[in-house]
Parts: structure tokens; C-alpha cells; sequence
């Protein structure tokens, strides 16, 4: 499909997905978030994508929100019916819906995470499921700077570092680079040089393709109920399927390649 903010191309089982807005430094627009809904609902039906890379064009993530699309909804709030929804409610909750939507996406998420990491990119790298980073990188959570809040963000903000954390950044709006990301949990991956964050993207492709798709899909679902339902169901639950994966076409293959000392046949 042709997209208008974002550049698309699968390659091997990766889907590499660029942000494509370089004369807002890749700031995030409705059509964007659209478009990144679109292109993730379709890689959810795509068994053959079992990783996701998202990057940003020439040298940055995402600068945060687009504030042209700010201006459009405070132009619609000021006429909306009041028994409908607030245009800055939708254009918010759309964004949150994104979000929770690459969170769960079945496949492994991969941040590059390159020059401005703020606001609406902030929270992309903490839906991601491995973040590699730049030293150079700037995050920062400027909302409340600008009078705002960053709504949708901040839960998974607190998900990804802790509460203590979460509000210092989200506080006092403090900025930081790929070095403190690193320490606080937000990134894995530090690299001092361009080429550094290509070989490390690499590594990191190479380890995914050798896990086994399906139970790569299994695992991530499982590790998001920790905390939401009660542990002894997760693990009635995550027993029953550690025994279908024993007993499924991946776990034969699995255990069948040990024994003979080679690659599974997923991982060729």
C-alpha cells in the first residue's frame, strides 16, 4: 500500500516501517497515526512478520504531537455540538489507541531511536519491545511545558521505568540522551556511531529469527497478563500452553534439531 507519512518494505521476516515526515523532524500526525494503526492491524494477520522495526527518517525518531493538527481541533472544539466528543478527545484517544496497539502487537517491536525521542515518540519507545538508541538521542516529555498533559503516554511511561521515574521526567519535562535512556530502562541498546546502531539492529534481527515464531507470540501475550490477572490462573493457563507448544509442529522441530545438532527450520 502507498502511504503518505510513513515508508514501508518488508525484508526477510521483518517489517521496516520509517517515519516519514523530515520537515516536521517525523512529529506525529493524525494521518500518521492512522496510517501506523493500518500498517500493524495488517502485520497482525501476517504470520510471515515476525519482527517490526520502526525508525525515523534522516536522523530523527519523532519530535512529538504535530502542532498543525492541535490548531485544526482547537479550531473544531470551539464549534463542537456539546453532545458530541471534543475534538481534542479524539484526536488524543486515537493516538492512545496506537499505542496500545503496538504494544500488543504479536511480533517483536524494535525502536532505532535517533536525534529528537519526545512526546508521541517517547511513548513509541516505551511500547517497543527492544529499543536501540543513540548516544546523541534527546528524549523528553515537553507536554507540560506547553500546557498540556501527556495523557495517552504517560501510563506506559510508568509501565516501562516506574512510578518514581515517571514523574520526574513527566514533572519537571527534563531532557536527556540515549546514555540515561539506557540506564532508566527506556532503551537496551547504546551506540556511540551510525554504523554501530545498524550492526546492533542486525545482532538483535538475527537472535528473533532464531526463536520460533509462534512461541515468540505466545511469550510476549503471557509476559502482558503478568499483573493483570491473579498468578495461579496465569500459570494454569501458561502451563497449558507450555504443553500445546510441546506438542505443536514448532516444539517437534525444536527438540528434533537439538538432537541433531542443527538450526530449526525457522531459523534458516
Amino acid at each position: 500500500m502507498n502511504y503518505e507519512t510513513l515508508k514501508v518494505e518488508q525484508r526477510d521476516m521483518a517489517l521496516f516501517i520509517t517515519l516519514n515526515r523530515p520537515q516536521a523532524r517525523n512529529a506525529m500526525s493524525l494521518r500518521m497515526v492512522d496510517e501506523l494503526n493500518r500498517v500493524f492491524q495488517q502485520a497482525e494477520q501476517t504470520p510471515a512478520i515476525r519482527a517490526i522495526v520502526l525508525r525515523g527518517c534522516e536522523g530523527h525518531f519523532c519530535a512529538g504531537g504535530d502542532i498543525k493538527d492541535m490548531a485544526s481541533a482547537r479550531t473544531q472544539s470551539a464549534a463542537h455540538d456539546e453532545g458530541g466528543k471534543d475534538p481534542f478527545y479524539q484526536l488524543n484517544r486515537a493516538f492512545g489507541h496506537m499505542l496500545t496497539r503496538v504494544n500488543h502487537a504479536p511480533q517483536v517491536v524494535i525502536t532505532v531511536l535517533e536525534g529528537a525521542v519526545l512526546g508521541g515518540g517517547f511513548g513509541l519507545a516505551c511500547v517497543s519491545d527492544i529499543a536501540i538508541t543513540s548516544d546523541q538521542a534527546q528524549f523528553g516529555l515537553p507536554e507540560t511545558g506547553l500546557g498540556v498533559v501527556p495523557a495517552q503516554i504517560a501510563p506506559f511511561v510508568v509501565t516501562r521505568i516506574g512510578l518514581t521515574q515517571a514523574r520526574r521526567l513527566a514533572l519537571l519535562g527534563e531532557r536527556f540522551n540515549g546514555e540515561e535512556a539506557v540506564r532508566l530502562g527506556i532503551a537496551h541498546y547504546l551506540c556511540r556511531a551510525d554504523n554501530q546502531i545498524d550492526e546492533t539492529l542486525s545482532q538483535v534481527l538475527a537472535k528473533i529469527k532464531r526463536a520460533a515464531p509462534q512461541a515468540n507470540r505466545v511469550t510476549k501475550a503471557l509476559l502482558h497478563q503478568v499483573g493483570s490477572i491473579d498468578m495461579e490462573p496465569l500459570l494454569d493457563q501458561a502451563a497449558q500452553q507450555f504443553a500445546a507448544a510441546v506438542h505443536s509442529e514448532e516444539g517437534a522441530e525444536g527438540t528434533l534439531a537439538f538432537v541433531q545438532k542443527r538450526l530449526p527450520n525457522w531459523a534458516q
